[in-house]
């Protein structure tokens, strides 16, 4: 049986992932404008994450002094920068169909956008940094995972773990160098804020530019 501890970290993930299935299996053939479902997969990801908000211990600690600030923001900045660089064909994994915002007749839809930018930047990276650093990470050290002090961490786990979540992108390149980015700041600050608010600076950065371009491939 999956322990309460397990399914409070893995849940909200397995749940945004189903989502994403969902649209591709309703297609825009069903009449239906799938990119909606967005708004309603960031909120199922939301009310889980509220459901088992007292699971997750370490989100409680390790508040951040104005140089781990500094470094994540940083971090994040970079991640950024080189997300939207590394782009040749062999660092990709197929072409991304993307998210666009933009209405059918033309023109900036602001609610659809705003969903969007609200999820990838407020969201995600709470979801994701619980699920591939707190819980992944910290599981392949020890089953017992909540026991593990994320600073004792070995280099393994982190290669592994920053693989894995890179082929889930797209940009399955700049997903590892994210990984490894976002992985590496958690073990040194030994606090799962740190890559938390590097991951939400890099979305909320690329949110902004995809708008202000219509990078629409990047969503």
């Amino acid at each position: 049986m999956i322990s309460r501890q397990v399914l409070a970290y893995t849940s909200p993930f397995a749940c945004y992932v189903l989502f994403l299935m969902l649209r591709s299996v309703v297609g825009p053939d069903s009449g239906f404008d799938t990119r909606w479902l967005y708004g309603a997969q960031v909120a199922s990801v939301g009310l889980m994450m509220f459901t088992f908000r007292n699971d997750y211990g370490d989100l409680r600690t390790g508040a951040l002094n104005l140089r781990a600030w500094a470094w994540s923001i940083a971090c994040g900045i970079a991640v950024f920068a080189i997300w939207i660089n590394l782009n040749l064909p062999w660092m990709k994994l197929g072409e991304s169909a993307g998210f666009s915002a933009l209405r059918t007749g033309g023109g900036l839809d602001i609610a659809l956008a705003a969903v969007r930018l609200a999820g990838a930047a407020l969201v995600v990276p709470l979801m994701e940094e619980l699920f591939w650093r707190s819980f992944l990470l910290r599981w392949m050290v020890n089953r017992d995972f909540r026991r593990v002090d994320p600073r004792r961490i070995a280099w393994g786990p982190l290669l592994m773990g920053s693989l894995v979540f890179g082929v889930e992108h797209d940009l399955w390149l700049a997903g590892l160098v994210a990984g490894l980015a976002y992985g590496l700041l958690y073990i040194r600050s030994g606090s799962l804020w740190a890559p938390i608010l590097a991951h939400a600076v890099t979305n909320g950065l690329l949110g902004a530019w995809v708008l202000a371009y219509q990078r629409w491939e990047y969503w």
